[in-house]
């Protein structure tokens, strides 16, 4: 990649298991490795977003924890401990090296919200305009479950689409993705490359590492939602010397994903991934039907209204048997919908006067996989 162009943007996310052991104390060796590869990068003119994990498990050291915690509030008090812990290790290293970090924490709500999303965008393209190496993470001591991307693997994700990165790096405990667990089964075999993701259906991808919240499955999705924006994904084994300089020069190593890109604007890609959906609505055949030829969705064709929305909330459109065709914003409440869902668009005025003609309008809707 590197030889290909003189300047590209790779966001890089480190697992807790990369950055602490399982007493929850800093691996020092491969997080000053990998530091060291990103501030040479940095050096040779490349813009390199660094996405951490680690903020709950660097707090359950100094705490004396024997375990990750489990209840909310005990997972908010631990990264209350762990954030400043772990972003004073990365400022220690970073400058030795003498280059810049700036501290970003960003919650799904700053992704929600079209507002904030682009302001986060500006200010990380700001930064990286700067020459700063930006050290991104998810506010953990106040997010909550209903307001939360999950992991830092669809956080990592989700800045590569904003910063329209040309690589996205996950480093994690194995060296990539496997046919099956390599620790249960010897047959397990290394995937080396990823270009339909349908291929992967029958792998078991659920095994969890006991300091974070993602694993495999995580990190596959997230490689799924990168690559459908056109950003080249590899998953590789954090703790190996040169990882991330051997994943930016495109060697034989890791699982990689081909981009995929579905031809989607910013505004559409938000609104796929970005924007939590609200409720949902469930369409009959003939609005399935339009809706997958482009157009917009219609009160007529409205069969179900499931959840409460206000209009301008993001919703999944189903069709008869449960099968999401698509998301959008929906020009109705959830309470309005339901009073003229079925109806035509003469009989729609009859009941609300100053109703939008459409219930999602095209430009406002998109197409999921």
């Amino acid at each position: 990649m590197a030889g290909r162009q003189s300047r590209f943007t790779v966001v890089v996310k480190m697992g807790s298991s990369t950055l602490t052991d399982e007493r929850g104390k800093f691996r020092l060796g491969p997080m000053a490795g990998r530091v060291a590869e990103i501030c040479d990068l940095h050096r040779r003119g490349h813009h390199v977003v660094l996405v951490s994990s680690g903020a709950v498990s660097s707090g359950i050291g100094p705490l004396g924890l024997s375990t990750r915690p489990a209840e909310i509030d005990e997972l908010q008090a631990a990264a209350a401990v762990g954030q400043g812990r772990l972003f004073h290790a990365y400022s220690e290293l970073f400058g030795h090296e003498e280059v810049v970090t700036a501290q970003v924490l960003l919650t799904a709500p700053d992704f929600a919200s079209r507002h904030s999303y682009l302001n986060a965008r500006n200010t990380l393209n700001k930064l990286l305009e700067w020459r700063v190496v930006p050290i991104v993470n998810e506010n953990d001591t106040t997010s909550t479950d209903e307001l939360c991307f999950g992991d830092n693997d669809m956080l990592a994700a989700q800045v590569a689409l904003l910063i329209k990165a040309d690589l996205l790096v996950l480093l994690t405990d194995t060296e990539g993705l496997y046919t099956a667990n390599p620790a249960e089964d010897p047959k397990a075999r290394l995937i080396k490359e990823v270009r339909d993701f349908a291929e992967l259906e029958d792998i078991s991808t659920d095994s969890r590492n006991v300091l974070g919240r993602g694993g495999m499955a995580s990190k596959v999705r997230a490689a799924k939602v990168a690559t459908s924006g056109g950003v080249k994904a590899t998953i590789a084994r954090g703790s190996r010397p040169g990882v991330i300089t051997a994943c930016v020069g495109g060697e034989d190593v890791g699982t990689r994903f081909l981009p995929r890109d579905l031809n989607l604007g910013a505004f559409k890609l938000w609104l796929l991934y970005g924007k939590p959906v609200s409720g949902r609505i469930q369409v009959d055949a003939g609005a399935a039907r339009a809706i997958l030829c482009d157009s917009s969705l219609l009160p007529v064709g409205v069969v179900a209204v499931d959840g409460d929305f206000q209009a301008g909330d993001a919703v999944s459109v189903v069709d008869e048997s449960g099968k999401e065709l698509a998301r959008g914003l929906c020009d109705y409440s959830s309470s309005e919908l339901n009073q003229v869902k079925g109806l035509r668009s003469t009989d729609v005025a009859a009941v609300l006067p100053q109703a939008a003609p459409d219930a999602i309008h095209r430009d406002c809707l998109v197409l999921v996989e």
